[in-house]
């Protein structure tokens, strides 16, 4: 039976993602209605201009209070589509205080301050669902923490930032140079015009944090993700990929150490190879590669981004915390009861691609394979090129943690006969 009272719902923020969640509020109002047990109603909707018209939204309902509005005490649920840390950060816990559950979408406050945010939920019995935050449309979060709860993740690796895959998939399908991708990422509306949370891995390490977190069952934080950018990625970098038939992606890379003791998370441009099915995800589009003990390999893909796709998990949060709603249950919270601690980039372990100009003289490959050895990595292949007393130096390792790696490098620079290390990349996915 139906109640006809309806569920009251407040949204913070009408840009892309809000006003896309009110449309599909208002359109498919009678089947959310079905799908829940009861109406649910936009009560208010809290914007930076309220002069601005917003089609299908009564300017009754638009305020520029958003402390008021989530303090009204009859408000059920929360949408927050802001972003950003203040004032999202006090506006959630204060409807959590005031009677409310929360829906989110935003990841850099999550990746920051997701264990606050999850005990003042619990404190106050209320829902923190946030869907949207990674990958956009596509269920990952969800997947992980229900369907999964029974297994053991030991790997999650993934293309979580549609405008870095974007450049990168222009770069390996034209040739064309990183700026020149760049720009037209910008003037398709892939790219933001200071496109410097995506192109230097922020937006993609407060996902890693938030998908290690739940993966591991531990707390991971953004400041325990290693990130490394992708804008010194170049035309030759993707030339020496073919060459081992791989190309290019920004991954985010959450794993379980083999021993189980820790965990790491890092994001950064690496080589992979084209028989993995991440090499074929293409333009904008986001996956996510999973490993588990008992489910073995799974893969999520879709839009990871754009204001449909990102409400269409607003609203699929939505639909679950109305029925708990109903029900006067909560759905599951934090779990951090492994408490695994995060290693540091050190010690990471996985192949290298190292490409370095040296003197084109006999004896240089000897310098260099002695220095690989004296720090403990094995090569895997070396390929040289040279003429007119210059060369190139492609050597592809056996996996190796990052500490040797480093010490390697270090060591290769103070050759007389190595001009230049021209490139360092990881190999992962095999």
């Amino acid at each position: 039976m139906m109640r006809t009272r309806p569920l009251k719902v407040a949204l913070l923020g009408c840009g892309v993602v809000g006003s896309e969640v009110a449309r599909i509020m208002t359109t498919h109002a009678d089947d959310l209605a079905q799908r829940i047990g009861a109406p649910v109603e936009l009560a208010g909707v809290a914007v930076r201009r309220p002069s601005k018209v917003r089609e299908g939204i009564d300017p009754a309902l638009v305020t520029t209070d958003a402390t008021a509005l989530v303090k009204r005490g009859d408000i059920d649920v929360v949408v927050e589509v802001i972003g950003g840390i203040e004032p999202a950060r006090t506006l959630i816990t204060s409807a959590f205080e005031h009677g409310a559950s929360v829906v989110s979408a935003n990841k850099a406050l999550l990746a920051q301050d997701g264990a606050a945010l999850h005990a003042a939920a619990e404190q106050n019995g209320k829902d923190l669902y946030y869907e949207a935050a990674v990958a956009g449309a596509i269920p990952l979060i969800r997947p992980l923490r229900e369907s999964l709860a029974g297994d053991k993740v030991n790997r999650v690796l993934g293309i979580v930032n549609g405008t870095t895959n974007f450049i990168l998939d222009k770069m390996d399908s034209t040739g064309a140079g990183y700026q020149e991708a760049l720009d037209e990422a910008t003037a398709l509306g892939y790219a933001e015009a200071d496109p410097t949370a995506d192109v230097e891995g922020f937006d993609a390490a407060a996902k890693a944090a938030i998908l290690a977190g739940i993966a591991f069952h531990s707390r991971v934080r953004l400041d325990d993700v290693y990130r490394e950018g992708m804008t010194e990625v170049t035309a030759s970098d993707f030339a020496s990929a073919k060459n081992m038939g791989c190309t290019i992606k920004l991954l985010a890379i959450c794993e379980r150490a083999r021993d189980g003791g820790s965990v790491t998370a890092r994001v950064h441009p690496a080589m992979i190879p084209l028989s993995h099915p991440l090499a074929s995800v293409r333009g904008a589009y986001n996956a996510v590669f999973v490993e588990s003990d008992a489910a073995g390999q799974l893969m999520f893909y879709g839009p990871g981004a754009g204001g449909a796709p990102t409400a269409s998990a607003v609203l699929g949060d939505l639909v679950a915390v109305c029925r708990n709603r109903l029900s006067g249950a909560t759905g599951p919270g934090e779990s951090a009861y492994a408490a695994l601690p995060v290693s540091p980039m050190g010690d990471v372990v996985t192949r290298y691609h190292i490409s370095l100009d040296v003197a084109d003289k006999p004896g240089v490959l000897a310098q260099v394979a002695t220095v690989f050895s004296e720090h403990g990595v094995s090569i895997d292949t070396v390929r040289q090129t040279g003429k007119d007393g210059e060369a190139s130096l492609v050597v592809v390792t056996h996996r190796a943690s990052d500490a040797s790696l480093s010490g390697t490098v270090e060591a290769l620079r103070k050759l007389d006969t190595v001009r230049g290390v021209a490139s360092i990349m990881r190999v992962e996915g095999e």
